[in-house]
């Protein structure tokens, strides 16, 4: 009796490229025209990106921003050189500064496992919580809160916010990212309530004891870089 042949089985797909780049210090909306480029490259064809960078002071308002947010006029804000900008991401008020890295995702969503928005940004606290978790600090999600938190050592304390998630989608291609915070001054984060989060007080690697030493902060990047390519992608 002959066998009946299996169907063949098909190849496993490879995982889209990721290619990451560090651009150093970019002024805010300069940022915003480089994402702008790097979303036209892959929609049409291109690998994907990761822009790592900082920012100069500067305060943005996402799509559910909140001028009350503000515990500081923007002329006020702006005479000590902080911007404001309202800008096309989810989420809320945020600050970005020297110290802190953001990172840029520009990603074709239909390249990845499923093209599910909400698995994506839980995908993006993983690899962050994967990134702080090598520099000996435990983080974890909240529920029901996007980004990444710091439990409190002692109990009724505020929980304390390491990162922050807020991302725009064009033709299912993301935009924005995270903004990690690794050596910043917390104290430029009095100007805002963080994210419309009053009960949560912002934290960095710094603060939380990470251990440092040389160069601390391209330690940080390059370990972005590898997180994010074992969730989202190969390196280009």
């Amino acid at each position: 009796m002959s066998e009946t042949p299996h169907a063949p089985v098909a190849p496993r797909a490879a995982p889209p490229a990721l290619r990451c780049d560090w651009l150093g210090e970019v002024p805010y909306r300069e940022g915003l025209a480089r994402q702008n480029e790097a979303l036209e490259a892959v929609r049409a064809g291109a690998e994907d990106r990761l822009l790592l960078l900082e920012h100069p002071p500067v305060v943005t308002l996402g799509r559910a921003g909140r001028r009350e947010h503000l515990r500081e006029t923007p002329e006020a804000l702006a005479a000590r050189g902080v911007e404001v900008i309202e800008v096309p991401r989810g989420g809320d008020v945020t600050y970005h500064g020297r110290g802190q890295l953001v990172g840029y995702l520009i990603s074709n969503l239909r390249r990845q496992r499923s093209p599910d928005i909400h698995r994506f940004v839980r995908d993006m606290e993983a690899a962050l919580i994967d990134v702080v978790g090598a520099f000996g600090v435990f983080a974890h999600r909240v529920d029901g809160r996007t980004g990444v938190f710091v439990a409190p050592p002692v109990a009724g304390d505020p929980t304390r916010k390491l990162a922050s998630i807020g991302i725009g989608v064009r033709h299912w291609v993301t935009h924005h990212g995270f903004a990690l915070n690794v050596d910043i001054d917390l104290r430029e984060f009095d100007s805002i309530v963080p994210c419309g989060l009053h009960d949560v007080e912002m934290t960095s690697l710094e603060r939380e004891g990470a251990s440092s030493g040389p160069e601390f902060a391209s330690r940080v990047r390059r370990a972005i870089g590898l997180s994010f390519a074992r969730r989202f992608g190969r390196v280009a």
